[in-house]
């Protein structure tokens, strides 16, 4: 799980396994394999790294 800002300011937990697409338009939109959409402040690669992060905290253990 990924902790993201949405535009209003609200932070959000986001399971990283549902990720299909990131991109940035200019806005980040993350595309969930649901197909719902979130726009979130962080930039792509922010959220790449997030996720990096996260599977390594996973898979260290």
């Amino acid at each position: 799980m990924i902790e993201v800002t949405k535009l209003n300011g609200e932070k959000i937990t986001l399971n990283s396994d549902l990720i299909e697409v990131v991109e940035e338009t200019p806005d980040t939109v993350i595309t969930l394999t649901t197909g719902r959409k979130i726009i979130v402040k962080e930039s792509r690669q922010d959220v790449k790294n997030l996720v990096k992060s996260y599977r390594k905290d996973i898979f260290s253990v």
